[in-house]
């Protein structure tokens, strides 16, 4: 499809709202002039999946690239699904936010920052999302987390380190039948 297209699209990405995905599921929309078009966010890409299969000519996965298990959704799909476009786009700022007055020693992240935690002394509950490791946080199942600056402020959780923003990759994928 090309730039100024204005065929309706759904593009399935990771949710819930406040995610990476969603920002750069936007942003790939803007750039391409897709004004009729939608993000549908899900609790997992997995899931993201079977609606783009259940509407091919009319919807495509967005993927982060650092996404655990990406290369399992591509090799199950590959008869159905092809990649259709890769480009690089900032994250929100990432961060290690808690609740007002928690310890910090229990951390909600999804698996792909976990790593931000090293040096820390925690235990770490593994989630679906950095939306989703705020709205952990917040509710009260951990002290903290690793999320985006959007999520921990909506949870009204304290930033107690931010990492900036990532350069980071992101890969549409589209069933064959889906003019993207």
């Amino acid at each position: 499809m090309s730039r100024g297209a204005t065929k309706s699209l759904r593009v399935h990405t990771l949710g819930p709202t406040g995610t990476n995905c969603e920002a750069a599921a936007r942003h790939w929309i803007e750039q391409r002039g897709l004004t009729d078009s939608e993000v549908v966010l899900h609790p997992t890409l997995e899931r993201a999946v079977v609606d783009v299969l259940d509407a091919p000519e009319s919807s495509a996965l967005l993927a982060c690239v650092v996404y655990p298990l990406l290369h399992e959704i591509v090799f199950k799909n590959l008869r159905d699904l092809t990649m259709r476009d890769c480009f690089v786009f900032p994250t929100h700022h990432m961060v290690y936010a808690g609740r007002p007055g928690a310890t910090g020693r229990t951390v909600a992240s999804h698996p792909a920052p976990v790593n931000l935690l090293d040096g820390f002394d925690v235990d770490i509950t593994l989630v679906n999302s950095n939306s989703e490791a705020a709205a952990t946080c917040a509710g009260g199942a951990t002290d903290a987390c690793i999320t985006t600056m959007p999520a921990a402020q909506r949870h009204r959780l304290d930033v107690r380190t931010d990492f900036g923003p990532v350069p980071m990759g992101f890969s549409v994928h589209a069933p064959r039948e889906c003019d993207v």
